[in-house]
């Protein structure tokens, strides 16, 4: 028998345990997000802070998820050139994953993990995640288990993911590779899924929102040579 476990209700804790996934221990693994940004133009740094502003008079009302979206979000997409080739948006799609094993003894078959997010880009290995909340200052943490099942579900081989998960004000990017380690003292290789997060980045805290759109502008340029 197949059960099926939507994405937006799983935890880290399921992930480690349905499909081995650890966070990386070491530092390097996930370098990308801190290691040689590009620069950003005046008119770019100006765009980024009309964004905070735009915030600002948004946050005194409570602002809701989808004004975040496209005062915050939808604008960061487009300095990014996420809305041109080879790139392209595609939103509340749902994606499914299917485990093999079964999860305990009683259970025959797999199961099937299924959800949908709110804004998705994606190109094979790049996913911006808005997670679902009626206030802008929901916390991001609940999205980083939705965005790693949705790169888990859409993995093909050993070439890294990105994500990002954002919830218009905090922004925390991902990485997810396999790699080969060693399971036990006879050095038996095994392939598992490690991943890694960046430290959460604020909207109007300092140069964040600069280095948002810089690591974004990085993983852009990372994944499109792939293409």
């Amino acid at each position: 028998m197949t059960t099926t476990v939507a994405i937006e209700q799983l935890t880290l804790q399921d992930l480690e345990q349905r499909f081995g996934l650890q966070r990386s221990a070491d530092p390097d693994f996930f370098r990308e997000w801190r290691d040689r940004l590009p620069e950003l133009g005046a008119i770019e740094r100006d765009r980024l802070q009309r964004i905070q502003a735009s915030y600002a008079n948004l946050e005194r009302r409570s602002v809701l998820e989808n004004t975040v979206k496209l005062a915050v979000v939808a604008p960061l997409l487009d300095l990014a050139g996420f809305f041109l080739p080879p790139f392209y948006v595609d939103t509340e799609t749902s994606v499914e994953i299917v485990v093999d094993r079964p999860v305990d003894a009683n259970q025959i078959g797999g199961e099937k993990l299924r959800g949908r997010v709110d804004i998705l880009v994606l190109m094979g290995r790049l996913w911006v995640l808005a997670i679902e909340s009626k206030r802008a200052e929901f916390s991001v943490k609940v999205g980083i288990p939705q965005v790693l099942g949705y790169m888990l579900a859409a993995a093909p081989d050993r070439q890294a993911q990105f994500g990002l998960v954002t919830n218009g004000s905090s922004f925390v990017f991902l990485k997810l590779a396999k790699v080969l380690t060693f399971a036990d003292a006879a050095d038996t290789p095994l392939d598992r899924w490690q991943y890694d997060k960046s430290p959460e980045l604020i909207l109007d805290r300092a140069d964040d929102l600069a280095t948002v759109l810089q690591v974004m502008k990085k993983l852009g340029a990372i994944v499109s040579q792939s293409v």
